[in-house]
């Protein structure tokens, strides 16, 4: 694959059942021949949390097995995990793997690395990660975009399942609608971008993307950038307007 991809973009999509590729694996196939930032190389994986559960309850099991725990060693790089889940596979605990993970992974193969939960519903544990690779904080600034309007036709696809008699809408009541959700990010996105301004007269928001939406990342589109500048701006705090052009490549600067 990685021979007929040679000179060309590469997208790669790991979507296995279970762990997957073993750590060494993955980490020379986004290393070695496509270590280059061109042609880009990106990867999507699904980070599966239900395996993790399952093969860090063997660590505390009387009936645990050395062979079941080593297939997670292969695929994180290493058995410390196992001092994560030692008191208990907790979310905590859990989520505290994938973070490890995933900075361990943005490490050995310099790329940038995000993950976002993915759950079958509202309120559930989530299932999985997306965990995303790019050397690009363009591909950073889609990626989040991305995943924010999945989100909302995961939402609307769930909507529609619901009973068309029924006296309550179930998706109504327990998910917020993403305009909600981005008229309350615009606020800590414009403190944010105060926050970047302090650092540096001006800047490129796809530059600083992560810095730029925070904790919003990946749970808002990329006009709630634009709606924090422009407020931003009517408040006196940058002279950019946030007029025209994308959102990505406004120049954001001092006022």
């Amino acid at each position: 694959m990685l021979t007929a991809a040679g000179g060309l973009p590469l997208f790669l999509f790991l979507d296995p059942t279970g762990l997957g590729l073993p750590y060494d694996v993955l980490v020379r196939l986004l290393t070695e021949k496509r270590r280059q930032v061109w042609p880009p190389t990106e990867v999507l994986l699904n980070f599966s949390l239900e395996a993790v559960r399952r093969i860090g309850g063997h660590v505390r099991s009387p009936h645990g097995t050395e062979r079941s725990m080593h297939r997670l060693d292969r695929a994180v790089n290493g058995d410390w995990w196992r001092d994560l889940l030692k008191s208990g596979v907790t979310d905590k605990a859990v989520e505290q793997v994938v973070a490890q993970f995933t900075a361990d992974l943005s490490r050995d193969t310099n790329m940038y690395i995000v993950s976002v939960p993915v759950s079958h519903r509202p309120h559930q544990k989530p299932l999985y990660h997306l965990v995303f690779g790019t050397r690009s904080q363009h591909g950073l600034w889609a990626f989040g975009d991305s995943v924010a309007r999945a989100t909302q036709a995961w939402w609307d696809t769930l909507e529609a399942q619901e009973e068309p008699d029924a006296l309550f809408n179930l998706a109504q009541m327990i998910r917020p609608t993403l305009d909600k959700v981005e008229a309350e990010a615009i606020t800590v996105i414009a403190e944010n971008l105060v926050a970047i301004l302090s650092d540096t007269p001006m800047f490129k928001a796809v530059d600083e993307t992560l810095r730029v939406f925070g904790d919003y990342y990946g749970k808002v589109r990329e006009p709630a950038v634009r709606r924090a500048v422009k407020r931003l701006h009517a408040t006196g705090g940058t002279a950019c307007t946030g007029v025209g052009g994308k959102p990505r490549d406004l120049m954001i600067c001092q006022p």
